[in-house]
């Protein structure tokens, strides 16, 4: 079904960049180009964001520092770097939706998810499972496997896989609330992550936190596709902790660092079991070396060591754009945007190709997942030849992703163009 008062033409779609107030961050971006300069249509922020014009500068700064100061950079460079991750603190609380104290920059994603699982999976013999999605993110169902036969048990048992309906791709919400009535007596902890990598689906943080804590569970999210991509609102919505990758919407680069959430009503708990570090400690004596850990009342007690300053300065210049602009803003662009891309797509005939992502905006993000019928991966490399970089996902699945920052509906409308070429000639 066609959606949207949108024209399937170039001309509309120049006319939607000429009317967008967010289309100058483009040029803040440097967007790939082909081997004859020419801009590449890049859709794949998904899985990796483009890069700040702004963010060598920012690396570049520290370099300099440490060059001309040596240690003394942690007392005296130009962002010191002893308090350099509360730099990022704010930004980045404002982009997931939190207060400043229940967030931090550290580490990687799935180093986080272990550190949050030790806090708050927290097995008896009674409540021990593990309430996720079936096609959760390969890594997270990894973490959740080997946390539970860390404690002694079974994956088999103690792992509840939840599966769409059959002839389904996406969960529905009654049934994620009819597991955790059915199970939630026998559930430590429900983990999910909020954004499915691989539909796009989005789940409601707030009604499954409710449903979970009714039945006495901890509830936390993955939200690598979330962060920088979805309004989120994560203090609000009450879960118990959240993790996150901010190298994709977020433009970090590759590899670059994660984030973490910890809600506030547990930043005081003095029963809370955590693996601790030098960093999580009370700042004040950090250096006396010889004291007792003395956790810091806020998410940074999760901190194990010192940060890379080098990654989380990649992470500061795009945070200072997402800033600027806010994630209202984005998210504004960003429901419009995959809308225009959604009603094109769908243009090309429900013979041909299929979205598996929900169509209403409120259960997505910018990502698409387009099923094309009766098709291999021969598609996909031909959009590829034809300058589009998009991401490929067994068996038949395409993801594209117009960012809000950098992609442009002029961007969105030749992709599409590709793809009829590319179907016509299946």
């Amino acid at each position: 079904m066609l959606k949207g008062n949108f024209e399937a033409s170039l001309t509309y779609a120049r006319q939607l960049d000429k009317q967008d107030d967010l289309q100058k961050y483009r040029s803040e971006f440097y967007i790939p180009k082909d081997a004859s300069g020419e801009n590449q249509i890049y859709l794949c922020g998904n899985s990796l964001g483009l890069q700040p014009k702004q963010t060598a500068a920012f690396i570049n700064q520290e370099l300099e520092d440490w060059k001309l100061l040596g240690v003394e950079g942690h007392f005296h460079a130009k962002h010191p770097w002893m308090p350099y991750h509360e730099f990022l603190t704010e930004a980045m609380a404002k982009v997931v939706g939190a207060k400043a104290s229940e967030v931090v920059v550290m580490n990687t994603l799935t180093v986080n998810l272990h550190l949050m699982m030790i806090s708050f999976y927290r097995p008896t013999p009674d409540r021990y499972k593990i309430l996720i999605e079936s096609d959760a993110f390969p890594s997270d169902k990894y973490a959740a496997e080997s946390q539970i036969r860390l404690h002694g048990y079974d994956p088999s048992d103690a792992l509840i896989e939840l599966k769409p309906r059959d002839g389904e791709v996406c969960l529905r919400m009654e049934d994620i609330q009819t597991a955790i009535e059915r199970e939630g007596e026998s559930i430590s902890l429900i983990m999910f992550g909020n954004t499915n990598y691989y539909t796009g689906q989005y789940f409601d943080i707030k009604q499954i936190t409710t449903w979970g804590h009714s039945k006495g569970c901890y509830v936390g999210f993955d939200c690598a596709h979330a962060a920088g991509n979805m309004d989120l609102a994560l203090h609000e919505d009450g879960c118990d902790f959240a993790v996150w990758c901010n190298y994709k919407y977020l433009n970090s680069g590759p590899g670059g660092m994660g984030g973490a959430f910890v809600h506030e009503r547990h930043h005081d708990s003095l029963n809370i079991p955590r693996l601790e570090g030098w960093w999580g400690h009370n700042k004040a004596t950090r250096f006396k070396m010889r004291d007792a850990f003395e956790p810091i009342p806020s998410a940074e007690a999760w901190q194990l060591s010192n940060p890379p300053i080098m990654a989380m300065a990649a992470v500061w210049s795009s945070l200072k754009i997402f800033d600027e602009v806010g994630m209202s803003q984005l998210r504004k662009k960003a429901i419009h945007l995959t809308g225009f891309l959604e009603f094109l797509v769908m243009s090309l005939g429900e013979e041909l190709v299929d979205i598996i992502t929900p169509s209403n905006p409120e259960s997505r993000g910018s990502q698409l997942s387009i099923r094309v019928k009766n098709a291999d991966k021969t598609l996909y490399e031909f959009i590829t030849k034809q300058g589009v970089i998009a991401d490929w996902r067994e068996p038949d699945v395409i993801r594209v992703a117009p960012m809000p920052l950098y992609n442009s509906y002029e961007d969105v409308f030749n992709f599409y163009t590709i793809l009829k070429k590319g179907l016509s000639t299946l």
